[in-house]
C-alpha cells in the first residue's frame, strides 16, 4: 500500500460556510491560520450573508490510534515470542498484523516513552534520565521543549479526539503539585483527557490516581475489589465508547501505557491462582532461559545453530545452588510478576473488544508494544517486599525476613519486586536488562502492529532494526499528516525518528530499516548501532547496584565490545580485537551522535541523582508555614526534610472530649513520617522501608485547649552536597529527635540511620488528614482526620552546608577515584 503524508493546501469537503463544512488542513502551521470570513456582512441581519468557520478533520482515511506500550518488559515475557507467559491479545494482534521483532527502547522508563511521544531521540527531549533524577542539562532536565511537540498535539489540532491512560512519567518530578504549570502534564501536551497516575510507578491498589489535573480516589471503600489495570481500561472503554457515538466521523488516538510489569507487581488474586496451578517456574530461572530459548527457536525468531551468553554466576547464583526457603520465595515472587502481566494482556483485551464492538476494530491502526525497556532486575538479587528500600539502597532484605510476606505477596501489603535471575531469564535471547543501554537485553523490544483494513500480511514478521523515535512519524504518515512546521508559533526541531509504514506493505518484508545509525546511553553506559555493527561499552555496573560512586570518566574509561548483530543476532560473541578500526570509527561516530542529541555531560551516577537538588517550589525556602488542612502534594514539591536538621511545630486547639488524627505525614505504609495524635497522645513516626518503625511518644493525652506540639530532629550528617561528588557520605547519617509539648521534652530517642535518598514516591504529603496509606497500620488507618483545630502548621529546615574543608576533602576523594581508574 502507499501512504501520502503530502498535503500542499487546506482542502474544504462540503459548502464553505455551511455548519457542516469540514476543513482538512494543510498542516504546517499548527493551530491552523483563521480562514479569512467568506460571508457578507451588511447593516441589517437580512441582508447579509453568515459563514461558519469549518471544523477540521483529519484525511478521510485516517485511521484510530490505539498505541499501548507495557512496562519493564523483556523480549521473552509474552507468549507471542517464545515466552511461557499467555499474552492471548498480543497473540491474536499478531496474527492479524505483523510481528517485529527489533524495535529498540533507551533501556529507562521516561526516556523511552519521552521519545515515543515526540518521534525524538530522548536526550534531544530532556529525558537523557527519568524525571525523578533530571539535572539542569539541557539532556537531562526533564523538560520536553516547546519546539518538541507531541504526536498528542499534533493530531489534536489535526482533528482528533486524543486520550492518555496509564502511567505518565513525562511530567517533571517539580511540576507535580496542584500549583502546575500544567504544560508538562498529558493534557498540556495534546492529550485531551488524561487518567491515570504521574510517576515512575504507583500503587495499584491505592493509587496517586488523576482525572485529567485533578486527584480522584474511585478505589475507597473498594479495599480488594478494585484495582487500577481494570479500572484504566474500563475508563479507556467508556471514553472510547463516549467519542464514537458522540461524532462516529472523527478518530481517536489512544495512549494505553499500564503499570504492568513495573514493581509494584499487583495482580488480582484470581490471576495469581491462574498462573500459580500452570506451575511454569518450578524448575528454576536457568530452565526458564533454555525453554524461552527453544521456544524462540521453534517459532522461528532465531536459527538453531544461535547461542546465547553464559549464565552471569559472577552476579546470579544458579537455580540448583540456591537453598529451599530461597527457592519457595523466588517461585512465589516470580508467579505474583507473571500474573501481572497476564492479567494486563487481559485486560487490553477488553480494550480491543470495545474497538470491535463499536465497529472500529478494523480501521484501527493497534501498535503494542511490549516494555519501554528490558525487564527491571530494581529487586537485587534476592527480590523485596518493598521497593521503596531498594532506592534507599536496602537492596538484599534476608530471605527469612522476606518470608513475613510470602502469603501477601502482590496485595496492598507489599511494594513487591522479584529477583534478579527472573529477569536474566526473561530477557532471553538478550544479555542483561532495564538500565544497561549496551546490551541488548536493556533495549531491544518486540511489537505487534494491525490495522485489519489495510495490513494484508497478516501473520507477518520483520526483523528490520527499529527504534520508538519512529513510531509517531509511522502513525503521521498513515493518517495522511505532515510534521508541522510551527506550533503556537514555534519553529519545531526536526523528528529523528523516519516512519516505517512501508514495511506493513509484504512486498517490503525484507526491505531496508529506515536509518542506518543509532545511538544508547543510559547512566555512563553506552553503544552504537550501525549496519548491523553493534559497539558496547562492557557493563560496569550491575543494575541492583545504584549507589557506588560510577565510572569517573564514562566516554573513555571503558572496555569496549564489537558485535556484528547480522551473523551473531543474540550478541552472544565479542570481536572487538578482530576489529580495533571499527571500534575506533563507531566510537568516533557515537561522539558525534552525542553531541547532535544533547547527551553530554555523561554522567554514571545513578541513585545520588534521585536525591540531587532540582528546581522544584521548595527550592531555597527553609521555612513552611500552613494554616489550613491540604492533602495531595506529590515528594517532588513538598518541604524535604532528609539529610537534614529540622523542626515541625504544630499549633492547635483541643475541644472537650479530647482529639486525634494526623496533622501531618509524608509517605505511607513502605516509607514515609507522620505526626499525629493517637488517643489524644502526640506520636512523631518514621517508617523505615517497612523494616522498622521508630516512634516518640507523649505520655499523656492533650487536655482540652490551646497547645504547641513539636518535634525537633539535629542531623548528624554532613548533606546530600556530598552527592555533587559523587560521594554518599553526608546522607542517611545518624541523628536526634525531641518530641515536646507545650515547650516541655516528652520523648526523646537517637536514630542510627536515617533515610538517604526518598520517600514512598506515589504517596504524598498531607496536612490534617492522610490520604492513601498510612505510615503506620497498626496505629490508624486513612484517612485519620485531625479532630482538634489547627491553627498553624510550621516546619523550620536547617540543611547543612559544605565547609571549604568538606569540599577539599571530597575534591581529593574524587580525584583518587579517577586516578586509581
Amino acid at each position: 500500500m502507499a501512504f501520502s503524508n503530502i498535503a500542499l493546501a487546506d482542502e474544504i469537503i462540503g459548502t464553505p460556510g455551511a455548519p457542516s463544512a469540514k476543513r482538512v488542513i494543510e498542516g504546517s502551521q499548527l493551530p491552523p491560520p483563521a480562514l479569512p470570513f467568506g460571508g457578507k456582512i451588511e447593516t441589517d441581519a437580512d441582508e447579509s450573508t453568515p459563514w461558519w468557520p469549518p471544523a477540521v478533520v483529519p484525511p478521510e482515511e485516517a485511521p484510530n490510534v490505539l498505541l499501548i506500550i507495557t512496562d519493564d518488559s523483556g523480549w521473552g515475557i509474552p507468549s507471542t515470542f517464545g515466552g511461557v507467559i499467555p499474552h492471548p491479545t498480543m497473540d491474536a494482534l499478531a496474527e492479524d498484523g505483523i510481528r517485529f521483532t527489533s524495535i529498540h527502547s533507551t533501556s529507562l522508563c521516561s526516556p523511552t516513552r519521552a521519545a515515543l511521544i515526540t518521534g525524538r531521540n530522548h536526550h534531544n527531549v530532556g529525558f537523557g534520565v527519568i524525571s525523578e533524577q533530571a539535572t539542569g542539562f539541557p539532556g537531562y532536565n526533564s523538560i520536553i521543549a516547546e519546539d518538541k511537540a507531541t504526536v498528542g498535539r499534533i493530531l489534536l489540532d489535526n482533528g482528533y479526539n486524543t486520550s492518555w491512560f496509564g502511567k505518565d512519567h513525562n511530567t517533571p518530578a517539580f511540576q507535580a503539585s496542584q500549583s502546575g504549570p500544567f504544560d508538562q502534564w498529558p493534557t498540556g501536551m495534546g492529550f485531551e483527557y488524561f487518567y491515570g497516575f504521574v510517576g515512575g510507578d504507583a500503587n495499584q491498589w491505592q493509587p496517586n490516581l488523576f482525572r485529567n489535573t485533578t486527584q480522584i480516589y474511585p478505589f475507597l471503600g473498594k479495599e480488594g475489589k478494585w484495582n487500577l489495570m481494570t479500572a484504566m481500561a474500563d475508563d479507556a472503554i467508556d471514553w472510547i465508547t463516549r467519542m464514537h457515538q458522540i461524532d462516529p466521523s472523527k478518530p481517536f488516538f489512544v495512549k494505553f501505557a499500564p503499570g504492568a510489569t513495573h514493581a509494584p507487581h499487583h495482580p488480582t488474586k484470581e490471576w495469581v491462582d491462574k498462573i500459580s496451578a500452570m506451575h511454569l517456574f518450578d524448575d528454576g530461572w536457568n530452565k526458564l532461559q533454555e525453554t524461552i530459548f527453544e521456544n524462540q527457536k521453534k517459532m522461528g525468531y532465531f536459527p538453531e545453530d544461535a547461542k546465547i551468553t553464559p549464565w552471569p554466576t559472577e552476579y546470579i547464583k544458579e537455580w540448583d545452588k540456591l537453598t529451599d526457603a530461597e527457592k519457595k520465595l523466588f517461585i512465589r515472587q516470580v508467579e505474583v510478576f507473571a500474573a501481572y502481566s497476564a492479567y494486563m494482556d487481559d485486560e487490553i483485551g477488553r480494550v480491543v473488544q470495545a474497538l470491535k464492538d463499536i465497529g472500529e476494530y478494523e480501521n484501527t491502526l493497534i501498535i503494542y508494544i511490549n516494555g519501554d525497556n528490558g525487564t527491571s532486575a530494581e529487586g537485587g538479587e534476592l527480590g523485596t517486599p518493598n521497593e521503596v528500600a531498594f532506592f534507599n539502597g536496602l537492596n538484599k532484605i534476608p530471605v527469612e525476613e522476606q518470608m513475613k510476606w510470602y502469603d501477601v505477596w502482590g496485595t496492598e501489603e507489599t511494594y513487591n519486586h522479584m529477583a534478579v535471575g527472573w529477569t536474566w531469564a526473561f530477557d532471553t535471547p538478550y544479555p542483561w536488562m532495564k538500565q544497561i543501554a549496551s546490551q541488548l537485553g536493556g533495549i531491544r523490544q518486540n511489537m505487534t502492529v494491525s490495522w485489519p483494513a489495510k495490513i494484508t500480511d497478516k501473520g507477518g514478521k520483520r526483523d528490520q532494526f527499529l527504534h520508538v523515535i519512529d513510531v509517531v512519524p509511522t502513525i503521521l504518515e498513515v493518517a495522511g499528516i505532515d510534521p508541522p512546521r510551527t506550533v503556537d508559533g514555534i519553529t519545531q526541531a526536526p523528528m529523528d525518528g523516519k516512519s516505517f509504514a512501508y514495511l506493513f506493505d509484504k512486498e517490503n518484508a525484507a526491505a531496508p530499516p529506515p536509518r542506518d545509525t543509532q545511538y544508547f546511553e543510559m547512566f555512563g553506559q553506552w553503544g552504537l548501532w550501525h549496519d548491523d555493527w553493534f559497539l558496547a561499552t562492557k557493563v560496569n555496573r550491575a543494575p541492583w547496584d545504584a549507589f557506588g560512586p560510577g565510572n569517573p570518566d564514562p566516554l573513555n574509561n571503558q572496555v569496549f565490545e564489537l558485535y556484528n548483530l547480522k551473523d551473531d543476532p543474540t550478541q552472544s560473541t565479542d570481536i572487538a580485537t578482530d576489529h580495533p578500526d571499527m571500534v575506533e570509527k563507531l566510537k568516533e561516530t557515537f561522539i558525534l551522535e552525542a553531541a547532535k542529541y544533547q547527551v553530554f555531560p555523561l554522567d554514571a551516577s545513578v541513585g545520588p541523582r534521585v536525591a540531587a537538588p532540582r528546581p522544584n517550589i521548595t527550592a531555597g525556602r527553609t521555612e513552611f508555614v500552613y494554616t489550613r488542612p491540604m492533602t495531595g502534594l506529590p515528594q517532588g514539591d513538598s518541604p524535604p526534610l532528609l539529610n537534614s536538621s529540622y523542626t515541625i511545630t504544630a499549633e492547635i486547639e483541643v475541644a472537650e472530649g479530647g482529639a486525634e488524627g494526623m496533622i501531618l505525614t509524608s509517605g505511607g505504609r513502605f516509607a514515609g513520617y507522620g505526626f499525629y495524635l493517637l488517643e489524644g497522645k502526640p506520636v512523631f513516626l518514621w517508617n523505615m522501608v517497612d523494616l522498622e518503625r521508630i516512634k516518640w511518644e507523649g505520655k499523656e493525652a492533650l487536655t482540652p485547649g490551646k497547645h504547641t506540639v513539636e518535634f525537633d530532629f539535629v542531623y548528624d550528617g554532613i548533606g546530600a552536597g556530598t552527592l555533587a561528588f559523587n560521594n554518599m557520605s553526608g546522607v542517611g547519617r545518624s541523628g536526634t529527635g525531641t518530641l515536646k509539648v507545650d515547650g516541655e521534652v516528652v520523648d526523646t530517642k537517637k536514630m542510627e540511620k536515617t533515610i538517604p535518598i526518598i520517600l514512598q514516591w506515589d504517596e504524598s504529603f498531607d496536612i490534617g488528614s492522610d490520604t492513601l496509606t498510612g505510615v503506620n497500620d497498626a496505629d490508624y488507618k486513612p484517612p485519620f482526620p485531625l479532630t482538634a483545630k489547627l491553627d498553624k502548621l510550621t516546619i523550620k529546615v536547617d540543611r547543612p552546608q559544605l565547609s571549604p574543608e568538606d569540599i577539599k576533602k571530597l575534591e581529593a576523594a574524587m580525584h583518587n577515584k579517577k586516578a586509581s581508574e
